[in-house]
């Protein structure tokens, strides 16, 4: 077992006891950012959604731009628009501050690339036919649909700062560096970024699955649902689960007024640290 602590205390027990982590005062109030339906343990079903809100202090913050790549060009069409406007106002606001970064992604799973993992099982080995493709694991138009949007494509500094990569399975954090770590992470643990804004495709693979691993890396999460897209039905559903859990789902004009009008730079390591995998604050 990781955890062997024998004397775990229930949440009443553990509440009479000071804890450093949590402010106690706070801790008894109720939530905000709760519903629930009378009936059943807890009065479930429950809902939840984020408690913090972008304005309510000063960030640092990244926008991705998640597999935005003209290998999905017949999907992004509906939101390319808000990318570009998007992308304008965080180059803007990178220009006027240390506490603003841009990563671009491009899924380039490959069928010889030497990788079989969860995703080819989940997939399945058929449905490759160049033909009439079928299976999503696999890119099919070659190194042309691997480079970005030509509306929104990082610059050449962007490039040659590492800004822009190639990852191999569906979050943005899954791709590693020579010592085992996530490329994307340390990229922006080097910026004491604390927050990340993620648009493009698709958002019930890639778009979710980053978010979830932003989450878990210990950054505040927001989710631009009028600035991601997807080949499935399963667009709004998406975006209802990752609401509910793990990130704030904002409207482009919301993110863009927020980046224009209330953007403060927080200071480094005011709210995240970068010793623990997790994100949490050193002591």
């Amino acid at each position: 077992m990781i955890d062997a602590d024998k004397n775990i205390r229930t949440l009443e027990e553990a509440m009479k006891q000071p804890c450093k982590h949590r402010d106690m005062s706070l801790a008894v109030q109720p939530m905000e950012n709760y519903s629930k339906t009378p009936g059943g343990p807890n009065e479930t079903p429950l809902s939840f959604w984020a408690a913090w809100k972008l304005n309510d202090r000063p960030r640092r913050i990244a926008l991705l731009l998640d597999d935005c790549q003209e290998e999905y060009r017949p999907y992004a069409g509906g939101i390319l628009p808000n990318l570009v406007r998007v992308l304008e106002t965080f180059r803007r606001a990178r220009s006027n501050s240390d506490g603003v970064c841009i990563a671009w992604s491009a899924w380039s799973r490959r069928f010889d690339d030497g990788i079989s993992n969860a995703m080819d099982r989940w997939y399945g080995p058929k449905g490759l036919r160049p033909d009439n493709p079928e299976n999503a694991a696999y890119v099919f138009t070659g190194a042309p649909g691997l480079k970005p949007l030509a509306e929104i494509a990082p610059t050449d500094n962007d490039i040659s700062d590492g800004w822009f990569y190639h990852g191999k399975h569906l979050d943005m954090f899954w791709t590693f560096d020579e010592n085992g770590n996530s490329y994307l992470d340390e990229k922006l643990k080097a910026h004491d970024i604390d927050t990340i804004v993620i648009v493009g495709l698709w958002t019930d693979e890639c778009v979710l699955s980053t978010a979830y691993a932003g989450n878990s890396r210990g950054y505040d999460v927001v989710v631009v649902g009028d600035a991601v897209a997807t080949a499935t039905d399963n667009q709004e559903t998406a975006l209802t689960v990752a609401n509910s859990t793990v990130a704030k789902v904002l409207s482009t004009d919301e993110v863009i007024a927020y980046m224009e009008n209330d953007f403060e730079t927080g200071e480094p390591g005011a709210v995240k640290g970068k010793r623990h995998p997790d994100g949490r604050k050193e002591d």
